[in-house]
């Protein structure tokens, strides 16, 4: 039977690595829709259309920070997991691990690295 540890190692690499790809998304997306908006105001367009599309922007606005908090709760359960079993550290998982934190930190607030890490 395979190892617990390996198997929660590995789990926790996976929800650190998707909730990053969610935050650049949302930031993408939010990025997008500004020039969206742009656009509609440079066109002329209905007023009620371009607030339908700051809602829109709005919308991705707040899933960033949601994103973030939920990335350094990820972030620090995978970190401290990697530090309770550095025995593991010669196997695959863990150092796969240990990239997706080094990828995953410049998607941190810069106010919690600080306290975190």
């Amino acid at each position: 039977m395979a190892d617990p540890r390996i198997k929660t190692i590995k789990i926790k690499t996976g929800v650190v690595r998707r909730i990053a790809k969610e935050k650049v998304m949302y930031e993408k997306e939010a990025e997008e829709q500004r020039g969206r908006i742009q656009k509609f105001k440079d066109e002329g367009k209905d007023e009620h259309d371009i607030r339908k599309q700051e809602e829109v922007l709005l919308e991705s606005l707040m899933m960033v920070p949601d994103c973030q908090r939920r990335l350094l709760k990820a972030y620090q359960d995978l970190k401290n997991i990697l530090e309770t079993e550095s025995e593991l550290k010669g196997l695959e998982e863990f150092k796969a691990a240990e990239k997706v934190l080094e990828e995953a930190a410049p998607q941190l607030p810069e106010s919690s690295l600080a306290h975190c890490c």
